[in-house]
C-alpha cells in the first residue's frame, strides 16, 4: 500500500491530527529532565508510548535529536522503528534539500528500505528548485513512502521568497504546488507527495484545488491557529488537511495519561 493510501487509512481510523515529538530544551526543563541524551530518550520514549497506535501521524523533529550528536541520532532511530513497530505513521521533519548526488543521499537515509532514519516520509525543502527533490520523490515512489514538501511557512522570513512572483505570473508557492500535483498525478484518493502550509499564513494565496495530496498545516494550538482559522484557510471541510499540535500537546507531560488526554482534547476540537 502507497503512503497516501496509509494515511488515509490511518486518518479514517484515528482522526486528522498529526502530533509532534519536539524535545526542545524547555520541555526537558518542563518535565523534569536532564538536557543530554538520558533526557532525551526518556522524553521521546514517553511520547512514543503515549501517541503510538493512537494518532494518524507522528512527526518527530530531527533538530532536536541531532543536537545530542550521535547519541541523539540513535534516539531518534529508535523512536522511528518503536513507532512503526506500533503500527503508526511517522514522519521525519528534516526539510532536507540539495542537488544531484547530496540529495539522492539524503533519500537514501530517509526514504529507502532498511534505513534506520527512514520513517514512513519525510519533510523537504524545494527551494533549490522543485526539480532537486527528483531522488527524493523517485525513492520514495519506490519504497511506498511520502514526501512533505515546503510550500507556504508562517515565519515572517519566508514571503519574500514564497510570495515572489516568477516570470509566469505564478507566486513561488503556487509553483511548488503545481510541481507537486504533477507528481500526485492519478491518484487516488491522495498522492504520496503533501505539501507544508502553515496553518498561521495571513492568506493562502494558492490554488491547491489539483494538488490531490495531503497537506501538513503546522501552528495550531500554542502557534495560536484555531479550528476556524483553518476552515477560512483551506475551507470547511478540510479534507485532506492534518494540523499538527506539538508543544500544545507535549506541555502536559510527562505523565502519559494526561499527553493521551491533550491529544483527545485536540482531536476533539477538530470535529467541532
Amino acid at each position: 500500500m502507497r503512503f497516501g493510501e496509509r494515511l488515509t487509512k490511518a486518518v479514517a481510523e484515528h482522526g486528522p491530527l498529526c502530533v509532534g515529538i519536539d524535545p526542545h530544551p524547555g520541555l526537558l526543563a518542563s518535565w523534569g529532565l536532564t538536557q543530554d541524551a538520558a533526557g532525551l530518550e526518556r522524553f521521546a520514549l514517553t511520547c512514543v508510548e503515549a501517541f503510538g497506535g493512537r494518532v494518524a501521524l507522528v512527526k518527530p523533529q530531527a533538530a532536536f535529536f541531532e543536537a545530542h550528536g550521535s547519541r541523539g541520532v540513535a534516539v531518534l532511530e529508535r523512536v522511528i522503528a518503536d513507532l512503526r513497530d506500533s503500527g503508526t505513521l511517522v514522519l521525519v521533519d528534516a526539510k532536507r534539500g540539495d542537488i544531484g548526488s547530496t540529495m539522492a543521499a539524503y533519500a537514501a537515509a530517509y526514504l529507502t528500505e532498511g534505513s534506520p532514519l527512514a520513517g514512513d516520509a519525510v519533510t523537504a525543502s524545494p527551494f533549490l528548485g522543485f526539480g532537486s527533490l527528483d531522488p527524493a520523490v523517485e525513492a520514495a515512489s519506490a519504497s511506498g513512502r511520502g514526501i512533505f514538501v515546503l510550500a507556504l511557512t508562517s515565519n515572517p522570513e519566508g514571503a519574500s521568497v514564497q510570495r515572489a512572483v516568477g516570470a509566469d505570473g505564478r507566486s513561488v508557492a503556487q509553483s511548488i504546488v503545481d510541481s507537486a500535483a504533477r507528481a500526485n498525478a492519478g491518484a487516488q484518493p491522495f498522492g504520496d507527495v503533501g505539501l507544508v502550509v502553515g496553518a498561521t499564513v495571513d492568506d493562502l494565496g494558492v490554488d491547491l484545488s489539483d494538488l490531490h495530496g495531503y497537506v501538513l498545516a503546522p501552528g495550531f494550538g500554542a502557534q495560536g491557529a484555531t479550528v476556524g482559522d483553518l476552515r477560512a484557510l483551506f475551507g470547511p471541510d478540510l479534507r485532506g488537511v492534518l494540523p499538527t499540535s506539538s508543544r500544545d500537546v507535549l506541555k502536559h507531560g510527562p505523565e502519559t495519561a494526561k499527553l493521551r488526554s491533550a491529544v483527545d482534547a485536540v482531536r476533539a476540537s477538530l470535529a467541532v
